[in-house]
């Protein structure tokens, strides 16, 4: 199963790391927020070095639908409740310059990129999609509301931003990377003080980035709890009607819809990590019904990390760790969020100041109703009687019979059938898992 992206892009290749290498800051993980973090800091004139255990964009990156937009489904009616209006403008401010920092990078790399207009839908909830409308326009975002789309059903209403945009994010990375301090293939096995030892070599670094989606360190900052995984699926279709414009539905279940030349891009099915979903069945036979003549060309799966109150984890990774930073947590916006990540981190490294820091702070607040959700489930995961169990915290896995994998409900690790480690944050494979019959 590959994405659209990776059938029609041909990836650099970066040597691994072998020896003992010095550098200021080391970047782990190399999906799209430590690729941008690595070029923020080379051309602030920085020191750094970038590790990826396998090849770069090769874990999440790969499987996006790459929407490049401020407009992150129907959360700013809720935002300003929750923060206020002023928090809530430091957010959007910050996908404003992510976005436009994207663009001015695009100008010179042949990756699609296309601007679109963005619309969060509903099929039943018009005073949903209402509020969110004024939410936008009290935050100085020109948003309208239409009652009809180009979608293939009736729509209660929807909110539309215009000039935001879509990519290739495979060619636009790949682009990227060239010329940047990348070692693949160079797994982290231990972490000391100002010392991370590969399978091959070490690297000594006075600041350390930790960009490995699950952050990997679980004694300190408790994203454990603090972080749950969602899982979701995308079926490209060859044949169906033409979308103009990205839609995502207002409700966590519905669906999503892009076009990618004469691709038509169908995402949804999603579920949390672990747990049962509609998968790609479900959107299988959402286009038998309404694309009669289209055809599945590609499908693929994707899992985000999602935060307590929908705003990202970026900087500091806890106070008891002053020169260890984290980027986590995108509910599903990795696009923009990755560079917010990467201006608010290449900041704070040099000691600047960003104003947009204290809002996406690691250390903030954990006291939201999610936190007792994941809670619960952890405690079920560890309390399930069953085996196998997962290496990262020991809670029980479940067979997830869509992907034929081993998946686990508390924290989101994944495992092939054969125990191999799909998705973090287990660090290892699972040994003691055997083959289903």
């Amino acid at each position: 199963m590959e994405s659209v992206w990776q059938k029609n892009t041909t990836k650099p290749n970066f040597q691994s790391l072998i020896g003992v290498k010095n550098t200021d800051v080391l970047i782990i993980g190399g999906g799209i927020a430590g690729i941008l973090c690595a070029h923020k800091l080379k051309n602030a004139g920085i020191n750094c070095i970038l590790t990826e255990a396998d090849t770069i964009c090769s874990g999440v990156t790969q499987n996006t639908t790459a929407k490049i937009t401020l407009q992150h489904g129907a959360m700013f009616d809720q935002l300003i409740k929750r923060f206020g209006s002023e928090k809530a403008r430091l957010y959007v401010e910050a996908q404003k310059i992510a976005g436009a920092s994207i663009a001015e990078l695009c100008r010179d790399i042949e990756c699609d990129y296309e601007s679109k207009d963005s619309y969060v839908y509903s099929l039943s909830n018009r005073n949903k999609i209402e509020k969110e409308q004024q939410a936008l326009n009290t935050l100085d975002i020109n948003a309208e509301f239409v009652n009809t789309s180009e979608l293939p059903f009736e729509i209660a209403g929807a909110v539309r931003v215009k000039k935001q945009a879509q990519f290739h994010p495979l060619k636009f990375l790949y682009s990227v990377a060239q010329g940047l301090p990348i070692y693949e293939h160079s797994k982290i096995i231990g972490l000391k003080p100002n010392k991370a030892v590969t399978n091959q070599g070490e690297i000594r670094y006075k600041k350390l980035i930790i960009a490995t989606h699950f952050p990997m360190i679980n004694k300190h900052g408790g994203y454990f709890a603090k972080l749950y995984q969602h899982r979701s699926y995308v079926i490209a279709l060859k044949n169906a009607k033409k979308i103009s414009g990205m839609y995502v539905d207002a409700s966590d279940t519905g669906l999503s819809f892009r076009s990618d030349g004469n691709f038509l891009l169908l995402g949804g099915g999603g579920h949390r990590t672990g747990k049962q979903g509609g998968g790609w069945k479900e959107l299988e036979n959402f286009a038998k019904q309404h694309f009669h003549n289209a055809k599945i060309v590609a499908k693929w799966a994707t899992q985000d990390c999602m935060t307590l109150d929908e705003i990202p984890y970026i900087g500091q990774y806890s106070q008891a760790m002053p020169d260890i930073y984290v980027a986590t947590g995108f509910n599903k916006w990795g696009m923009t969020n990755s560079m917010v990540s990467a201006e608010i981190l290449c900041d704070l490294i040099q000691g600047k100041f960003n104003r947009y820091a204290e809002l996406f702070s690691p250390s903030r607040s954990i006291f939201h109703p999610q936190l007792f959700t994941n809670t619960f489930e952890s405690i079920l995961g560890l309390l399930t009687p069953t085996a196998p169990r997962c290496p990262h915290l020991g809670c029980a896995l479940k067979y997830n019979r869509e992907e034929h994998s081993w998946d686990c409900p508390c924290h989101g690790s994944r495992f092939s059938e054969n125990g191999t480690l799909i998705d973090n944050p287990a660090t290892d494979d699972h040994l003691s898992i055997q083959k289903r019959g």
